[in-house]
C-alpha cells in the first residue's frame, strides 16, 4: 500500500513532530523491520558499538534516540553494573524498550536534555542523530551533559566509498527499501524518508569536522559492512 500520509500533514506541523509521529506509527514492527531489512547485520553493528563503549568502562551512560532500546540493552549486557538510561521522544518506542528490559527510559527531546551539566561518562546515539533538526546543536547538547573525561559514540548510516557498492546501495535504499518497508510496517513514506536522510547526512571527514567543531576532540571513525554504517567516537574537549 502506497502510504505517504505523513508527508501530507498540515504545514503547521514541524519537521521534528512529523518524525516523532512517523516513528511512533512504526514502533510495533520497528525491530522486525530493522532485522530483516539489514539481513541481521544490525545485531553486529550494535554489538561492535557496545564493545567500544564497554572498553571505556563508563559507570553512567545515556543512550539518545534509544528507540526500542537495542543499543542500550547491548551495552547493559557488557556493563551490568553501569547505570544505563535510554532517552527517546517516542513513548511508543520506549514502551517496547521497557518490555524488553530497559529499566530506565525517559521521554525527552535530545535537543533539550533534562539532565544537569557533566552528568554522564558516555553518550551514545544509534541511527538517531540524522533525525535531529540541528546536528551541531544536538552534538553540543551531548557535550554539555558529558563529564570532563566523557566519551561520545555515534552509530549511523553512511554511503560506501566504493563506487560500485555505493550504486548498488543507493538502488536498494531508494527502490527496494520503500517497498520492503511498506510490506513490513504499512508505512512506505517512512522508508522514503530513511533513504533521503541517509543521503543528506554528512559522513567521513565532514562528520569528523562537525564533531570536532561541536565540543569534542580526537574524533575517529570506523566503517562497517562496506561502509553502509559508520561508528564515530570522540572525547569531550
Amino acid at each position: 500500500m502506497f502510504d505517504l500520509e505523513w508527508l501530507n500533514e498540515p504545514a503547521i506541523e514541524t519537521q521534528p513532530e512529523r518524525v516523532q509521529r512517523m516513528f511512533g506509527s512504526i514502533a510495533r514492527r520497528y525491530d522486525l523491520a530493522n532485522h530483516l531489512l539489514s539481513c541481521g547485520a544490525d545485531f553486529y553493528w550494535r554489538n561492535r558499538a557496545a564493545e567500544i563503549v564497554a572498553s571505556r568502562r563508563p559507570t553512567k551512560v545515556v543512550d539518545l534516540a534509544t528507540g526500542t532500546g537495542d543499543l542500550a540493552l547491548a551495552i547493559a549486557k557488557k556493563l551490568p553494573s553501569a547505570e544505563i538510561i535510554g532517552v527517546d521522544f517516542s513513548e511508543q518506542m520506549l514502551a517496547i524498550a521497557r518490555r524488553k528490559g530497559l529499566r530506565k527510559a525517559i521521554v525527552a527531546d535530545a535537543m533539550r536534555l533534562p539532565f544537569a551539566d557533566s552528568s554522564f561518562d558516555c553518550v551514545t546515539v544509534a541511527f538517531g542523530l540524522r533525525n535531529m533538526e540541528d546536528w551541531g546543536a544536538a552534538l553540543r547538547e551531548m557535550s554539555r551533559v558529558l563529564n570532563a573525561n566523557g566519551h561520545l559514540l555515534i552509530l549511523e548510516f553512511s554511503l560506501p566509498r566504493l563506487s560500485i557498492l555505493r550504486a548498488v546501495y543507493r538502488f536498494y535504499l531508494h527502490r527496494c527499501l520503500p517497498f520492503l518497508g511498506s510490506f513490513l510496517t504499512r508505512k512506505k513514506g517512512a522508508y522514503y524518508y530513511l533513504g533521503d536522510s541517509i543521503e543528506e547526512f554528512p559522513s567521513d571527514a565532514a562528520m569528523l569536522r562537525l564533531i570536532d567543531a561541536s565540543g569534542f576532540c580526537n574524533a575517529w571513525a570506523e566503517r562497517l559492512t562496506g561502509g553502509i554504517v559508520t561508528i564515530y567516537t570522540a572525547e569531550k574537549l
